[in-house]
């Protein structure tokens, strides 16, 4: 359980951060959706700029199986790197977002 308690804090300080880093505007909201319950984790932004509608997924991590998964990286930061440098073994990192058949290629857990 002390894994999964840690898993939580870096995933949350991950995107919390993520978030601070995102263009902002008065009428473009980034939200943080944390379900520490079922351990669903997403950066979001939702509102308007200009004339165009956003809303979107900025990132979406999991906690299932006591790995931390990948489900979706709208950003150039390499997330799975940015766990491992915050103690996370890469054998407990699943980059979802890949294909089953490749993930044995990634150097991170398959599931």
């Amino acid at each position: 359980m002390e894994k999964i308690t840690a898993y939580r804090t870096y995933v949350t300080r991950l995107l919390e951060d993520l978030g601070k880093e995102l263009p902002s505007s008065a009428d473009v909201e980034t939200e943080y959706i944390f379900d520490t319950a079922r351990d669903h984790y997403q950066l979001f932004q939702v509102g308007w700029e200009q004339f165009q509608w956003v809303h979107g997924c900025i990132a979406h991590l999991d906690i299932k199986g006591n790995k931390i998964w990948i489900q979706h990286n709208g950003t150039e930061l390499p997330l799975a790197d940015e766990l491992v440098s915050l103690g996370v073994p890469k054998e407990d990192i699943v980059l979802g977002f890949q294909a089953p058949y490749k993930r044995k290629y990634t150097g991170y857990a398959e599931r």
